[in-house]
């Protein structure tokens, strides 16, 4: 089976000599013998495992083609601990692996164990992630989930060597309905776009609006096909095609599920009445943003620009949660080995600051980590949720996404 594992800088700088004597021995997965990746004293190793994506072409010339989502915040991680680690006696390496070849995932997971990595940071499908979890060598192993958002991950599909530092839909939904709830903008306008995704988020603020007052006044599932964009006549067409497709009853909030990012960029302005767009677009709700600037986030992000040449976004985040969240349960446990790693994890001992003005922590019923999500527009975060009055009564970020009552999970 091939593989095309990531050729990035940091990469190299670990294994220079390896690739320089045996080059290309990378896509044949034998690049050590058995046991090479076993954590060597505090030596600390961590695979990233991700399949190719297809390019997706950003709406604005502005805006940079990310190929690499999710390895540069990972790297930012590994660079933070090892700052740490000197002081400490520990080393962290980063092994990614990008795969072009779905069947090869299993293989490439098993070689990677048989050769002593236990710690995996993931950026797959939620089938292929819970393939990976049932295996019978990925027991003693611990799995970061950083990019599925599926809420039967943290529902009734939980696994106990998983945990997400990716929030999950309801997480993202809630976050908005409580803006919304607070604002008192309690009639939705909702627009669906094509794909299971999109579908999949629609149902989140169909819940959202259940647990904060919220009312769909309508639904409308968008069919127009992404056109040409950037013809000369592109914008006329999508003024008359919006502004008919949105004359409906009046509502507060037109809210959109566009999770490919095809058509909700384009309804702010256009539509029939004067209202806010929110949703996967407009007011988005995120883990993460390029324009967050609070709680020491300015230096955070003007580190990772100055490695990368882009801004942060959201699955590196993710990224950097799940390998800082190693780091430091290393540090304060002296351990390497996935077991203890993942027992501090899932304690009330463990806390980690995380540029969110409090520090996040796992639930242990789930293996979600319990983090305040951004409200953000362009160009300035709007809020922060949870929103002021939303009550809980062990902590308040348990109100976004589902709380231990509401899954099967951790009983």
């Amino acid at each position: 089976m091939s593989i095309l594992a990531w050729k990035y800088p940091g990469v190299f700088r670990i294994f220079s000599a390896v690739v320089v004597l045996m080059p290309g021995i990378m896509a044949s997965g034998a690049l050590f013998s058995h046991g090479a990746y076993a954590a060597a004293g505090n030596d600390i190793v961590i695979a990233l495992l991700g399949f190719e994506e297809k390019s997706h072409v950003p709406l604005s010339l502005l805006e940079p083609v990310i190929d690499d989502t999710g390895l540069a915040g990972a790297e930012q991680g590994i660079r933070d601990n090892n700052t740490t680690g000197r002081f400490t006696g520990q080393s962290y390496r980063l092994i990614p692996h990008r795969l072009t070849d779905r069947a090869a995932l299993i293989g490439v997971f098993r070689d990677l164990h048989a050769q002593g990595v236990r710690l995996f940071l993931t950026n797959l499908p939620a089938d292929d992630l819970l393939k990976l979890a049932d295996l019978p060598e990925a027991r003693d192993s611990l799995l970061f989930n950083i990019g599925a958002r599926d809420d039967r991950l943290r529902v009734h599909a939980c696994r106990p060597n998983l945990l997400h530092t990716a929030p999950s839909r309801a997480m993202l939904a809630d976050a908005l309905a409580q803006y919304l709830a607070w604002k008192r903008w309690n009639e939705w306008f909702l627009v669906v776009g094509r794909h299971p995704q999109d579908e999949a988020f629609s149902k989140a603020l169909e819940r959202s609006a259940q647990r904060f007052g919220g009312k769909i006044v309508e639904r409308r599932q968008w069919t127009f096909k992404p056109g040409a964009r950037r013809t000369d006549s592109g914008h006329t067409s999508e003024q008359q095609e919006i502004n008919a497709f949105t004359q409906v009853d009046d509502y507060d909030i037109l809210l959109v599920a566009d999770e490919m990012d095809e058509f909700g960029e384009y309804l702010s302005y256009r539509t029939y009445r004067p209202r806010p767009v929110g949703g996967t677009q407009g007011l988005a709700p995120s883990a993460w943003s390029r324009v967050h600037e609070q709680w020491g986030a300015t230096q955070f992000q003007r580190r990772f620009h100055k490695n990368n040449d882009r801004w942060m976004t959201e699955r590196d985040y993710a990224a950097w949660l799940a390998v800082r969240s190693i780091g430091e349960a290393a540090t304060r446990t002296s351990a390497s080995d996935a077991g203890n790693i993942r027992r501090h994890l899932l304690s009330e001992k463990f806390k980690l600051a995380a540029f969110k003005g409090v520090s996040v922590s796992f639930r242990e019923w789930n293996g979600q980590l319990r983090q305040p999500l951004l409200l953000a527009s362009a160009r300035m975060v709007v809020s922060v949720s949870p929103q002021k009055g939303f009550l809980h009564q062990f902590s308040t970020l348990d109100t976004l996404g589902y709380d231990r009552p509401e899954t099967a999970c951790g009983k």
